[in-house]
Parts: structure tokens; C-alpha cells; sequence
């Protein structure tokens, strides 16, 4: 059985910087033997990993503990629903490991492993052995963008960049930065849920984070807390050193069945989140990927559910918005109401969309833009489900 979570931590930061990583569901003792072994023939599709630290703020007595479902493998995971890259990620993918989806931002895709897999991963199919998106070299990266100065931000994604050593990392700050176009860095990882004491036992990591984040040029850290009892005392540590080294923390995660798909509990992570300086930004729709069936919940209740937890504070904690990322780009679910399903462009892979206002026929078990029907008339475009963006009429 696991210990507490604060003790466990803190004994770890001392005795290794990662604690004890787990790739096994068979050395998860904290299962029954059957569990085991029900729940490995799903690890041997989709990748299981996880360390000590954070399997340790899961309630084992509770079967539908939050954060249990959040790392730990489920059965209902092998129905054969979605499809591996949802968002046709392949379309935007101008070189290995680079996406340019929006004119002003270039992802790079660095590594293509993470401190634990999320259950409900859109990008699972990096974490596959014989998938090579992900690039360890990025100078092709860093020559497209410094070729492209229309583009001011910058992405580190993958995988988790807080994953790669302290000394590639800072490599890419500093590449980065000699780029003079390049106004944002952002670095997206779930590393200060999984693991706070990447940031709060490395003094070199800190050093290069004050260099590169400036006055007029900052890091972002894009955070990625999907419930509350991830907030741990540990974590709220990292986050601050973190801000107090520099860089601006901001939190998106997506809604998850069974782990922040109740109004209060959205409120209270939207509420902690703000109290700490990392207030939410983007609430995403649980994308349709291959396996994803047990977590995704209907647009019209997740947009029901976003707006409950509006009205129960105010100030920072509601920034957020409540939107899905669509091969097209980014929509906002904006409304809905007894007939129709209103979204608009946020951003958009064609700009001349940016702004566009779409709207659907309400259909409250559709969990993706593309199980949409249209409200005749308004110009709102149908996307076929399962076909690459290139063959979709674009909207009108």
C-alpha cells in the first residue's frame, strides 16, 4: 500500500528526484491479483506509467476515486470508439515534431514520454513504439520558426518537456530565445501534478527559467490539474516557485468523466487554481480518440456543467473557456439552448474564420463537433466523422 501523500514526497525529493516509477499494472499491489490482470491486457494497448508520489493520492477503498481514473488503466478503454489523432494533427505537422496549426504559434513537439500517462490522452499515439512524431532533434524546428517571423509563440509539448534533463531543456530556452520574433515560450506539462520537486530541486532549471522569462519576453507554464486533490501542499509549492522564479502559470485541462464532471468540484479546482496564481484558462472537450469512450461527456451537458460552476465564484477563478480543439481549430461552445448548440471560432486554422459564429441542432449525446447536424440555413458547415480535414467541405 501506498503512504500518505505529503510524507511520501517529501521522503522521495530527498532520496530521488523522480521517486520510484511504475510501468507495470502487475506491481500495482495496491489491486487485487484479478484486477491485475484484467487491467493489463489494456496497458499492453495503451501505455500504463505512473510514480509513487501521485499514485499515492489516490483513495485505493474508493473504486471510483478520481485520481485513480485519471492514471489507472480501465477495460472500458478497449471498445473501439475515436479514432488516434482527432484533431488531424498530421495535417498541421510541416516537419517532424513541428506543428503549425495558427499563424502566430508553432508546436514543438520534444519528447514523446511523461511523467504518467493520462487515461484519456489525445495524443496517445506518440506513446506507441513504433511512432516517431516527436522529434529529440529540433533544429528543424528552431530553423522553420526563425524562418517564419509571423510566429511570436512557441510551444514545448510532446510528452511533457519537463520530462527532458534539465540541461536539454535549457538548451531550447536559450535557442529559442536568440530568435527575435519569438515573444512566448509556453511549456505545457502536468509534471507539477505528477512530480513538484522537478522544479524545487533543481537550482539550474530555476537559474535558466529567471534568464529566459524577461520583463518583455516571459515563459508560460501551461499547467494541466484536472482535480483538486492534485493541488497538494507539494504542488502549490512547485507552482510557487515556479512564479517566483518568472514564469507565468496558467491552468487547462479537459473534462473528464468520473474526475471533474460535477459542477462543484470544477468550481473548487477553478477557485484553488486562482488562490494560487495559476488561474484556468482553457476548459477543454475531451477529444474522440481511440479508447477515450469512458471519459468524454456530451457537449450539452459539459457545457451545462461549466456554467453551473461559473455561477459559484467570481473573479480570476472564471476565465476559463469551455472549448474543443477541432482539426478546423479552436471553437468556444458558447451557448445552448432548448434547439441549437452555439460555438464560435476562438481560433481557427483558416484566420478569415477566426470570429465565425456556427450553429447546430441541440443533440445532447454528441460529444464532438462532427456528430453535429447543422441548423439549416445559417451556413454552418457539416464534418463528415472520421475523414481527414482535406476531404471536409470548410465552412461557409
Amino acid at each position: 500500500m501506498f503512504e500518505g501523500p505529503e510524507a511520501h514526497a517529501r521522503r522521495h525529493v530527498t532520496q530521488s528526484r523522480h521517486g520510484r516509477y511504475y510501468s507495470k499494472v502487475s506491481d500495482l499491489v495496491a489491486l487485487t491479483v484479478a484486477e491485475r490482470a484484467r487491467l493489463d491486457a489494456v496497458a499492453a494497448r495503451y501505455r500504463f506509467r505512473a510514480n509513487a508520489y501521485y499514485l499515492s493520492l489516490i483513495d485505493w477503498n474508493d473504486p471510483h476515486d478520481p485520481i485513480r481514473r485519471i492514471v489507472i488503466p480501465s477495460e472500458e478503454e478497449l471498445s473501439d470508439w475515436g479514432s488516434l489523432d482527432p484533431s488531424n494533427e498530421q495535417a498541421v505537422t510541416v516537419a517532424r515534431g513541428v506543428q503549425h496549426k495558427y499563424a502566430d504559434t508553432v508546436l514543438l513537439l520534444c519528447n514523446e514520454v511523461c511523467g504518467a500517462y493520462c487515461r484519456y490522452c489525445f495524443r496517445k499515439r506518440l506513446f506507441a513504439s513504433e511512432n516517431d512524431e516527436a522529434s529529440n532533434d529540433i533544429s528543424a524546428g528552431l530553423d522553420y520558426i526563425a524562418d517564419h517571423p509571423e510566429v511570436t509563440n512557441v510551444l514545448l509539448t510532446g510528452g511533457d518537456p519537463l520530462l527532458m534533463s534539465t540541461r536539454r531543456l535549457v538548451r531550447i530556452l536559450r535557442a529559442l530565445r536568440t530568435i527575435e520574433h519569438v515573444q512566448i515560450i509556453r511549456i505545457g506539462s502536468k509534471m507539477p501534478a505528477f512530480a513538484p520537486w522537478r522544479i524545487l530541486d533543481d537550482a539550474e532549471l530555476q537559474s535558466a527559467l529567471r534568464l529566459y522569462s524577461t520583463s518583455r519576453k516571459r515563459v508560460y507554464l501551461m499547467t494541466h490539474f484536472d482535480h483538486p486533490r492534485e493541488l497538494t501542499d507539494l504542488a502549490i509549492e512547485g507552482l510557487d516557485c515556479f512564479i517566483r522564479n518568472g514564469v507565468i502559470c496558467t491552468n487547462q485541462c479537459p473534462l473528464i468523466r468520473g474526475v471533474n464532471d460535477d459542477a462543484r468540484v470544477l468550481a473548487e479546482l477553478f477557485r484553488k487554481l486562482s488562490f494560487v496564481g495559476c488561474p484556468p484558462y482553457y476548459l477543454f472537450q475531451c477529444r474522440p480518440t481511440l479508447g477515450n469512450e469512458p471519459y468524454t461527456v456530451p457537449i450539452v451537458r459539459g457545457w451545462q456543467l461549466f456554467k453551473e460552476a461559473m455561477h459559484l465564484g467570481s473573479g480570476l477563478a472564471w476565465r476559463a473557456r469551455f472549448v474543443m480543439s477541432h482539426a478546423t481549430g479552436k471553437l468556444e461552445i458558447v451557448t445552448v439552448d432548448d434547439d441549437q448548440i452555439h460555438l464560435q471560432y476562438h481560433r481557427a486554422r483558416d484566420p478569415e474564420l477566426r470570429g465565425q459564429t456556427l450553429c447546430y441542432r441541440r443533440d445532447d449525446r454528441a460529444c464532438w463537433l462532427d456528430e453535429l447536424e447543422p441548423v439549416a440555413g445559417l451556413g454552418a458547415p457539416r464534418f463528415p466523422p472520421h475523414l481527414p480535414v482535406e476531404l471536409q467541405d470548410g465552412p461557409a
